[in-house]
């Protein structure tokens, strides 16, 4: 009797994007990685999301932490799934000495959206600073 052994491939595409420290950096890094997406074949409606997400996901390194930063795009698919993740890595938090502010009609909400548009999103504290992660399924 021979055993049948399956084989699944992964395919999986990454991009990584160092971040200057100005807010400039937000539409430059978003205009690129409208390019990197479009390349990767999603769909329009997925797309938008994640630009959105990592438009917030950029601004809060680039405002709210401390140097360095870099954005890593990754599309892993194989078994009939895909999934986009989107990650923003910084040397952690600036340290202002006030109390967290509310979020206002300009500022604060970010980090709902993300939440609110990715299918599973974090924080990972590690040595290094801070990730913070989001993931979205394509079909």
């Amino acid at each position: 009797m021979t055993a049948q052994l399956e084989v699944v491939f992964e395919e999986v595409a990454e991009h990584v994007c160092p971040l200057p420290h100005i807010p400039e950096a937000v539409s430059v890094v978003r205009r690129r990685m409208r390019t990197v997406l479009a390349d990767w074949n999603l769909a329009p409606d997925l797309a938008e999301d994640a630009l959105l997400v990592i438009s917030e996901l950029i601004t809060n390194a680039v405002v709210h932490a401390l140097p360095p930063a870099a954005l890593r795009l990754s599309r892993v698919g194989g078994d009939g799934r895909s999934a986009l993740r989107v990650e923003v890595t910084d040397a952690g938090p600036v340290s202002t000495g006030r109390l967290s502010a509310r979020p206002t009609d300009e500022h604060g909400r970010g980090l709902g959206i993300v939440t609110a548009l990715a299918a599973e999103c974090g924080t990972r504290i590690h040595e290094g600073g801070v990730t913070r992660w989001a993931e979205f399924l394509a079909a």
